[in-house]
């Protein structure tokens, strides 16, 4: 079942954040459906007893677990659960080649490889299993959750639907066959170019040096992808990105239809000033239409927080992480 190729771990702390003395971490690894091997950090609050109930954490789109999915896994393990933050498929210390690639079907079978092996586990009660996806992610674990039963409670965090973006552009302003089609033509002729080169061509990450004209929200990424605040050496967006061709099936399959059939506990919680927000407004009300499970369904906007302050707090401590132990506690019992 398991791709037998071995990984290369990193045993030192290579953290964007200070480990706790609260929480016991390992290294530990597992594989998809695919038969591709994650690798993963696993953390356990110290002198916990008993079943515990466990939480998979991944995002956001491009970055690694050393970034913004290692510091909610730790937190939420000071808050008691057992947490894994795990790099997807094709990027980080996981497996997969060829390497830098995005797959809606195979990230979404990463976050259900992540709750198996976390089933599995001695000291996790798999009837209580949720996830948090961060950025992309939390478009991947809206879709893991429409789809997997076993996950009883959802975090989407300052999410992006990476299919309406990839399809649509920022803010839907290429929303028309035409675009999509000369999108489309440009991937597939450096599909092309990719295959006479023998190598796929990075699409780099994200841009540096910062243009003096650059969007805010490109500003916002290069605050926190490209210093000391959250750059790391195996991220994608700090350092090449990912190939050009790496999130092409993006484009026609939108992975958030069946979001209003999810019955299990989900808070979408976004920044109010984030350029991204309108992600996060429209898959909730995408999720409670025509759905009979919405008493377990949040939408939390975060007065004055930008995307990335969702990343690590933005040095003003905007992540809800008092809200979040509230909402794993009530939907994990």
């Amino acid at each position: 079942m398991a791709d037998t190729k071995p990984l290369n771990l990193t045993e030192e702390w290579d953290k964007t954040f200070p480990q706790s003395e609260l929480v016991n971490h390992r290294k530990v690894t597992f594989h998809n459906r695919y038969g591709i091997t994650l690798a993963a950090d696993l953390y356990e609050p110290k002198n916990a007893a008993g079943r515990l109930a466990a939480i998979a954490v991944c995002g956001p789109f491009g970055a690694v677990k050393e970034q913004a999915s290692g510091l909610y896994a730790q937190t939420m393990a000071e808050c008691g659960f057992l947490t894994l933050a795990f790099d997807p498929s094709f990027t980080g210390e996981s497996g997969g080649e060829p390497r830098y690639m995005a797959s809606p079907d195979i990230n979404t079978e990463d976050f259900q490889a992540a709750v198996d092996f976390l089933s599995v586990q001695e000291n996790v009660d798999p009837e209580r299993i949720g996830v948090i996806g961060i950025c992309g992610w939390g478009g991947m674990a809206l879709n893991a959750a429409a789809l997997d039963t076993r996950i009883k409670a959802t975090v989407a965090s300052t999410m992006y639907d990476m299919t309406r973006v990839n399809a649509n552009g920022y803010f839907d302003a290429e929303d028309s066959a035409d675009a999509r089609y000369e999108k489309k033509r440009a991937l597939n002729a450096q599909r092309t170019a990719d295959c006479r080169n023998g190598e796929y061509a990075l699409a780099g990450g994200v841009v540096d040096p910062l243009p003096d004209d650059a969007p805010f929200f490109v500003k916002d990424y290069h605050d926190y992808y490209k210093t000391p605040r959250g750059y790391h050496p195996r991220s994608l967006n700090s350092n090449g990105g990912w190939n050009v061709i790496g999130c092409m099936s993006f484009l026609n399959q939108p992975i958030l239809r069946y979001v209003n059939e999810i019955r299990s506990a989900v808070l979408v919680m976004h920044g109010e000033k984030a350029h991204s927000c309108y992600f996060s407004r429209d898959a909730y009300a995408a999720m409670v239409k025509d759905n009979p499970y919405t008493d377990n369904k949040e939408l939390l906007i975060i007065p004055d927080a930008v995307h990335t302050d969702l990343y690590d707090g933005g040095g003003k401590d905007a992540i809800p992480f008092d809200k979040l132990e509230t909402f794993f506690n009530e939907h994990l019992r």
